[in-house]
């Protein structure tokens, strides 16, 4: 098994770490980096995987800073299942819709800013409607439920306290 640390590492948002085991791939996390300008930037870099090549994603719970780039993810090739809680879904089906909007209204706010400055207009990371189309990858289970995900690969969510649980 190899972990790769891809956010979350020397900050505490932007979740996000590659598995490699029993000859998949596959993500913990797609959390978006919050707080310092400088950290937010980074939610519009490219990913260090191709996400195309991902088979399938672990979804711990809704908090944006481990699921608000799981649109991006889509945009750019993942098509694999995303594994969550029940709750979980439920709460991005509210959160990364809105999110989208933000993205949207802050990219509205920054290209009156470039346009005046004479620079081309950016799109936003994702919109509210690529948050609704990325929500099909979702597949809820409940808590304590052992899930065969992949070949010898299974998991199981434990309520952490941290998140609601339904």
């Amino acid at each position: 098994m190899n972990i790769t640390f891809l956010g979350a590492a020397e900050t505490v948002t932007g979740s996000n770490f590659l598995v490699e085991a029993a000859g998949k791939k596959f993500l913990v996390d797609c959390g978006m980096y919050q707080g310092k300008a400088t950290e937010e930037l980074r939610n519009e870099e490219d990913f260090l995987y191709n996400p195309a090549d991902i088979d399938f994603m672990l979804l711990t719970h809704a908090h944006i800073d481990h699921s608000g780039r799981i649109p991006k993810l889509y945009n750019d090739g993942f098509k694999g299942k995303i594994y969550c809680t029940h709750a979980t879904k439920d709460l991005c089906e509210i959160m990364l819709p809105d999110s989208g909007h933000i993205q949207e209204s802050e990219i509205e706010w920054r290209n009156k800013k470039r346009i005046r400055a004479g620079e081309d207009p950016l799109p936003p990371m994702y919109t509210a409607e690529d948050a609704i189309n990325s929500m099909e990858l979702f597949y809820s289970v409940g808590y304590d439920e052992i899930v065969d995900v992949a070949e010898n690969i299974q998991v199981r969510f434990n309520d952490a306290g941290h998140m609601l649980r339904i």
